[in-house]
């Protein structure tokens, strides 16, 4: 799911939970249109300090000016690459830990509408999909062209929760036997003939969505990146400062879930285990028991919203 380009999704939650303050140091791991970025620092006059990431190197361009035109940039670093490498980033701008960090998994409208970029089948376009066009990770295009039907059955199913993943996989097989797959339109009208009749008629999404998800996640290792980035990022938090994190499907959300209380317990011993011999130290407390989601008056004013879950905790 996707957010609005020029629309920070859940700011004032944001705000809250972080508490930014002046001379503090914080990450924004998803820069996009630098909405987040810009709230942290107008909260502290400017005064605080943020590192901004984002693979999307045409967003960054329009993040720069954005913050620019409000006279911040003399507060912020930009940085072009995933959030997994902000260890590399934080060398970079020289600064040896943070007093709090945010992530914001959606994409902008501004990504998926425009056809060049292959994110959505509403328009035609090249296959392409990836967040960084200057990388040379396969694209979708390569990805459906030349993975076998099982990997391709795993992608759609593991990323795209398809039910219809096997079917999928070998229509696509199939048809790119005869000619190879391109455009966005050709795949998506390839998806929907792999649908039972039945499906497509009570279905209230189109039958490709689950599949351009899934290809998304794959083409720009959105999960293998998340995790890199919970793993290490504890380790460069400051006592005390806090990781907010959004995330838009069930996939992003259950692996922050899971790998905040994880670490937020001092023993990770099987329940039957009488005595702890894990020597497992909890690294953070939980702050949000449930995930918080927008008020109503937030996604009536930002329908897109409507799916985005918030998760915070604290580092000890």
């Amino acid at each position: 799911m996707s957010v609005d380009a020029h629309i920070a999704v859940m700011t004032a939650e944001i705000l809250e939970w972080l508490a930014p303050a002046s001379g503090k140091r914080y990450l924004d791991g998803t820069l996009g249109a630098g909405g987040h970025c810009a709230a942290l620092l107008q909260e502290t006059g400017g005064e605080a300090r943020v590192l901004g990431i984002d693979k999307d190197g045409q967003a960054l361009v329009r993040a720069e000016e954005a913050l620019s035109g409000m006279g911040y940039m003399p507060s912020v670093k930009l940085v072009q690459g995933s959030f997994a490498d902000f260890e590399k980033a934080l060398n970079a701008v020289q600064w040896p830990d943070l007093d709090g960090a945010v992530l914001d998994l959606g994409f902008s409208s501004r990504q998926l509408d425009d056809p060049e970029r292959g994110f959505s089948f509403l328009q035609d376009g090249p296959l392409d999909m990836r967040l960084d066009q200057t990388d040379h990770n396969p694209t979708a295009a390569e990805l459906v062209n030349t993975s076998s039907s099982e990997d391709l059955k795993r992608i759609i199913k593991d990323f795209g929760q398809e039910p219809m993943a096997g079917r999928i996989a070998r229509t696509i097989v199939a048809r790119r036997e005869k000619k190879s797959i391109a455009g966005t339109t050709e795949l998506a009208a390839i998806i929907k003939r792999a649908y039972p009749a039945r499906r497509r008629f009570h279905s209230r999404k189109h039958p490709a969505t689950k599949t351009f998800q899934a290809l998304r996640i794959a083409v720009n290792s959105e999960l293998e990146d998340l995790e890199v980035f919970l793993e290490k990022i504890p380790q460069y938090v400051r006592p005390g400062g806090r990781i907010a994190i959004i995330s838009f499907h069930s996939l992003e959300d259950r692996a922050v879930k899971q790998w905040f209380r994880y670490h937020a317990k001092d023993c990770v011993c099987p329940p039957e285990q009488l005595y702890c011999q894990c020597a497992h130290k909890a690294v953070l407390k939980i702050l949000t028991k449930k995930p918080l989601t927008p008020s109503p008056a937030e996604v009536q004013g930002n329908p897109r919203s409507r799916s985005a879950k918030l998760r915070v905790a604290e580092i000890l």
